[in-house]
């Protein structure tokens, strides 16, 4: 089992930025790929962005591309989502998860392990 905790939301005006952390214990957190999700009211939830076990690969979604940035800290067992240039449309519950593969990344189904999530509010 992978236990994960995020934190690091809020409210911020367009234009501003945050950092997210996810926090994970329990088996070995280089052993995961880790992702980012996010849902707004009413939508599905969808992949935000990724990281490999050692942070040599990244992926994101286009929405997001050259504004966000994921990274990780094996050693404190934590990824991390900077996220700059915020708009309106990025307003939801920010979810992070953990699954045993690097391949097919971005299906939700795919990933094994969850956060309870955290809010992040863009105001205009």
């Amino acid at each position: 089992q992978v236990q994960l905790v995020e934190s690091g939301g809020g409210l911020v005006q367009a234009g501003g930025s945050l950092r997210l952390s996810c926090a994970a214990s329990g088996r070995t957190f280089s052993d995961y790929f880790m992702g980012w999700f996010r849902q707004a009211p009413g939508k599905e939830r969808e992949f935000v962005a990724g990281i490999n076990w050692n942070g040599g690969r990244a992926d994101y979604a286009d929405s997001v591309k050259f504004r966000f940035t994921v990274s990780r800290d094996n050693a404190k067992n934590t990824v991390y989502l900077q996220m700059n240039s915020l708009k309106p449309e990025d307003t939801a519950v920010y979810y992070c998860a953990a699954k045993s593969s690097w391949v097919n990344v971005i299906p939700r189904t795919q990933y094994h392990y969850w956060g309870q999530g955290t809010q992040v509010t863009v105001s205009s």
